[in-house]
Order: structure tokens, then sequence, then C-alpha cells
């Protein structure tokens, strides 16, 4: 046996003789049942099964054989596959010892160490009267209304103007171009660059001509960096109302009373601010377990969570998708950099697995069917279809358990890991950049 780090080499030998006992074991089963003409079922001699069926039970004879037989070496040197092996013959001939070669990554042995001497910083954030105040303005704007003017004024940036329009390129209308009683809230930027600001200064029954192009980006190819005339008719101009917040506001949302629908907003934020929180503590406990386990992992793993990675880089890529760092950086400095990212995924799962393993936490039916209940719930009135398709398929089920088991084994850590509270403002949760954090102190440190 040759081994490098977790790499196994290993050549098997198995003995003729247990060839011969696995095919004569595999055709005496067969004389117990076969029904042979001249001779009743079970009662026909060896020689003849023999003829008939030796080489087709051969090959079954010799899976088993091997796979026996890697198992049993596994088991003896202690190896723990990572992935499956490789294994080829190297020796078969008729009469002699059969010779397997094997290739495999064993799953390292991890040590874990103390839980409870883990500490992490848990932000708190509570919801006060301007965060409820802030998000009660929000549903507010959300349930604006536009009321008529009748002012004889210009329009300027912030009314909304009912207009009527058609686009054409050279003379030509093009498809969707065209509009009838469309409103308009002039410095929105809803239409492409220039349109709103050219039907500033007009007033209701002028018709303007708005000339425009199209940015090279455009959606539409068609029309992209083309230049468009539109001819405009203002027809009315109008103003946002938002609703008044009082009691009869509340009950747009079901609340008797807009105290009602405060202590709503607060329960909400709160939890909102809760689900923040744990993500903000879940990285800082990751972060605590890469740094301080640097254990050896299989490549094999890491190759293929590599390639996961590198897949979706791609897809992005094709659908012009990538962000400005992505796009700054060459794809040498990219490879590398989604390999580490690759490799800590592969080490934290081995190691939460390891955790998971030593302290028996496990998936339960109830998790997996509050799981599956959480995913009904963002399809009202479809919920019976989900539950369905969960029941009827077997690999979506499993895409579930994977991140349902890692959340599980994260709150038995953070339950048991020292958490030290720090109070912090909505704001700087929300804004709270970890890497940014872990930046500056590696500056302080350096100084």
């Amino acid at each position: 046996m040759t081994k490098n780090k977790l790499s196994h080499a290993l050549t098997v030998t198995i003995p003729a003789a247990a060839f011969t006992d696995k095919i004569n074991a595999k055709l005496a089963d067969i004389q117990k049942q076969a029904k042979l003409p001249g001779f009743r079922p079970g009662q026909a001699p060896m020689n003849l099964i023999k003829s008939k069926y030796e080489n087709a039970v051969k090959g079954e004879a010799l899976d088993e054989l091997v796979q026996e037989h890697v198992e049993k070496t596994f088991a003896d040197k202690k190896i723990r596959p990572a992935l499956r092996p490789k294994v080829e013959l190297s020796k078969f001939e008729d009469g002699k010892d059969i010779e397997v070669k094997i290739e495999v990554e064993a799953l390292p042995d991890i040590k874990v160490g103390d839980l409870k001497t883990i500490e992490i910083e848990k932000m708190k954030a509570e919801a006060g009267d301007t965060e409820v105040q802030e998000a009660l303005d929000k549903l507010a704007a959300a349930k604006k209304s536009t009321e008529k003017l009748e002012e004889d004024r210009p329009t300027k940036t912030g009314d909304v103007i009912v207009i009527d329009f058609v686009g054409s390129i050279d003379g030509k209308e093009f498809r969707g171009g065209n509009g009838k009683d469309y409103y308009l809230d002039l410095g929105s930027n809803t239409f492409i660059p220039g349109f709103e600001d050219q039907l500033t200064g007009h007033k209701v029954g002028e018709k303007v001509d708005v000339n425009v192009s199209f940015p090279e980006n455009y959606h539409a190819k068609e029309l992209a960096g083309k230049k468009a005339l539109f001819k405009v008719d203002i027809k009315e101009l109008r103003r946002f109302k938002t609703p008044e917040i009082n009691d009869e506001f509340a009950k747009m949302f079901g609340m008797e009373s807009v105290e009602k629908l405060k202590e709503t907003i607060k329960t909400e934020l709160e939890k909102e601010y809760g689900h923040i929180a744990r993500t903000h503590a879940k990285r800082a406990l990751l972060d605590v377990l890469a740094a301080t386990n640097t254990f050896d992992v299989p490549a094999g793993m890491v190759d293929l969570e590599f390639n996961a990675i590198w897949n979706q880089f791609e897809q992005a890529k094709k659908a012009g998708q990538l962000d400005d760092e992505e796009k700054s950086k060459s794809e040498d400095d990219l490879k590398k950099e989604y390999r580490d990212i690759a490799e800590r995924r592969v080490r934290l799962g081995l190691l939460l697995a390891e955790i998971a393993n030593q302290n028996k936490v496990s998936l339960t039916q109830e998790d997996l069917t509050n799981a599956i209940m959480a995913e009904a719930r963002r399809y009202p009135g479809q919920e019976k279809m989900v539950f369905e398709y969960y029941q009827k398929n077997p690999k979506a089920l499993d895409a579930i358990k994977a991140p349902l088991f890692e959340e599980k084994v994260v709150d038995f850590i953070l339950g048991t890991a020292k958490i030290n509270e720090k109070v912090v403002t909505a704001k700087e949760l929300y804004e709270y950049d970890p890497d940014a954090s872990k930046a500056k102190k590696s500056a302080k440190k350096a100084k």
C-alpha cells in the first residue's frame, strides 16, 4: 500500500480458490430451483448446471468477490472512502489468483475540539419608534394613489402625467413603442434616459416631440443604440396622494387600529433583525471553525465543489451577470479564489458532519415536515401540490435536506458556544460587512 496524505493506492489479491467457491455456491443455488428437461425441479446433476450456467454467473461472482474484498480491505486499514473508489482488475487468468488495484481518497480523521471554548459575537437590534415609523411610512407609500390637478402650470419633477405616445425609428413605428393613458412619474427614470427630462416644463394639452437614443446595452437588441422619436400628447396632470396613517389605514392590513399595526410591525421587524443577526453569527462561527481546523481534505471532493462553483460562474458570465469585482480579475485569479472557497466549503461540511455525528445531531421527520410547510407557505392556495411534489420527488427532498441539516448543526454549536451579545442599531445590523471587519483587524495587526 502507498499513501500520500488522503490518497491511497492498494493492491488486493483474491485467491483463485475463493473465486471457484463463489461460482460453485451460485451454481448450487441455481441447482436447487433449476428446471431442466428430463429432470424434476432441483434434481438436475451439477455437471449439466455447470455447463449451462457457469459462464453466466462468473461475472456476477467476480463483482461480488471484488466488492467484498475491497470493503474488507477498507475496514482492515480503517479507510473511509470520500468518493467512489477506482477499482481495476490488473491480473485475471483462469485458475490463478486475481489481482485488483484500488485507488481511493479517504475521509480525514477529524478531531473536534471543545465547542464550549468557541467564542463569538452576536448582534442584537431592537425595533424602536423610529424604525416602526419608517416601516409605516413605507407601507403608506406603497398604498399611495394619484389625484388630478386642475392647476394651469408647467410640469415638473415629482408630478405624474397621463400621456399617449407613439414611438418611431426612421419614420417607422416599432413594436412596444406605443402607449395610451400611461401614468408617468416624472423623475422615476422609468423610460430611457432623456425621455422624462423633455416632458418637464410643458402644460396639459401640449404635444411634444421627444428625441432620444436607446442605450447600447438595451435589452431589445433590435433597438439598442438607435435614435427614436416619440410623439407625446400630455393629457392630464396628477400628483401622488399618500394615505393618512390612522385606524382606517390600519384596517387596510386587517388590523383594528394603528396601534395594533405598530405592534405587528415591531414584532415582524424584530423577527427580521433576529434572522439577520443569526446569519452574521453563523458567518462568524464558520470563520472561527475554518481558522481553527486545518485538516487535509479530499482533493476529489474539492474538485467537485469547484466545478459546481465554476459552472455557476460560467453561466453568470454568459448571461452578462458578473459583478464589477469579478470582471476586474483574471480567470486564473478567479479560479484560485473559487478553489479556496471550494476547499473551505468541503472542510466545513466534513467538520459539521463530524460534530453532528459525535453529538448525535440528525434531521427528524418533524424537521423535514416543517421545512416543506415553510416552502408550501410561499405558494398560497397550492400547499397540497407542494407537499405532493416533495412526496413524489426524492431528489427534490434531498435538495432541502443538506441546507436544513447544516442549519441544525450550526444551531447546536451556537447553543453550546459562548455568545457575546452586542447591541447595535438596525442600520448597523443591515450594513455590517464581515469581510470589511476582518480587513480592518488585519490592518491593525500590520501596524
